[in-house]
């Protein structure tokens, strides 16, 4: 079985995909469905957004050229739409889009990064407006997503920064630098081989739900391979967690070991058949 023991220190962060990593969802897709219905995406812009995520999932869209054409394409869907209208329509939907589809083993993860001292940033290429209130959701401040230029309340059509592939290192270093984090001290989990520059960023990597390029690379690499297969609304998150205080559960190094505590033996031989 795959344990991560962690220690308490001082500058140090753990950088954390978003989708299929923390969620078990495309953020940006989840979001289609509301913005067809207020009017800022048609059904032809739903399905070529659909196609153009699926593409990127599967591994024909990690290049440096093909990112380039996601980047534009979405930059001019968004143009003219209002700032505040889609804050509006997040806020909104993220109860019944996003919450349900949290990974507990995410979740838990992410807490015993914070009880050991280390900020947690989340590093997506979605939307800053969208990745910002799924961060609040579990009680990350920090954020390193795609960010449109504004004018006026509006999107421009231009793009100020998009976090996809190396770009996402360059944030990473900035903040790093801003912080004072040491990056070989510092951890990152993705499960995209698009993530490579990531993952190669820090000295403690983790592939989570890899796809099948990543979970080679992390198998001739020997990083660890985490398995998060339980989605679970925030409310029984809270309800179920068990009553282990803090200091006990660093002394015994839990990391994901709480997941399995949470979820039993089914849990346990998963991750007994990927260690």
């Amino acid at each position: 079985m795959v344990r991560l023991h962690f220690r308490p220190v001082g500058l140090s962060a753990a950088f954390f995909d978003l989708d299929k990593t923390v969620i078990a969802k495309s953020s940006a897709l989840a979001f289609g469905r509301p913005f067809y219905r207020d009017g800022l995406i048609s059904r032809r812009d739903v399905v070529k957004t659909a196609y153009a995520q699926l593409m990127f999932r599967l591994g024909g869209g990690t290049d440096e050229q093909s990112m380039a054409r996601t980047r534009d394409y979405m930059a001019a869907l968004c143009k003219g739409w209002r700032v505040e209208q889609v804050q509006q329509i997040v806020a909104e939907t993220l109860g019944t889009l996003i919450n349900p589809y949290v990974y507990a083993e995410a979740a838990a993860l992410i807490a015993e990064h914070q009880a050991a001292g280390r900020d947690v940033v989340l590093v997506s290429a979605s939307g800053d407006e969208m990745v910002r209130p799924i961060g609040a959701l579990l009680g990350i401040t920090d954020v390193i997503a795609t960010r449109m230029a504004i004018v006026d309340g509006r999107y421009s059509g231009a793009v100020e920064f998009y976090s996809a592939g190396p770009a996402k290192v360059t944030g990473v270093q900035r903040l790093a630098e801003e912080r004072g984090y040491d990056l070989s001290e510092c951890y990152a989990y993705s499960d995209s081989s698009s993530d490579l520059p990531l993952l190669e960023a820090v000295g403690h990597p983790s592939a989570v739900n890899p796809d099948r390029a990543l979970r080679r690379v992390a198998a001739l690499r020997s990083w660890p391979i985490l398995e998060f297969r339980h989605p679970v609304p925030l409310g029984r998150r809270l309800r179920d967690r068990p009553a282990v205080p803090v200091a006990a559960a660093l002394g015994v190094g839990v990391g994901v070991a709480i997941g399995v505590a949470l979820y039993g033996r089914h849990r346990r031989s998963r991750a007994a058949a990927v260690a």
